[in-house]
């Protein structure tokens, strides 16, 4: 009775620690490959290239 109970303990632990590492997994997925996060890093990207240009136009200017 008491291996019965303690395998039965074992058992539901590890579901539950199972189950909760999916969830955690599916929602860390889900904000890794969120659109609105891509969307914001293309528009950061773009931004980047402007400002390396104006550092690079100020960076001749000051050459001259």
């Amino acid at each position: 009775m008491l291996v019965s109970h303690q395998n039965q303990t074992f058992v539901r632990n590890y579901l539950i620690a199972v189950i909760s590492v999916v969830m955690m997994g599916a929602g860390v997925a889900d904000l890794v490959n969120n659109p609105s996060r891509i969307a914001q890093q293309n528009r950061l990207d773009g931004y980047g290239r402007y400002v390396s240009a104006g550092l690079v136009s100020g960076a001749v200017n000051n050459m001259r």
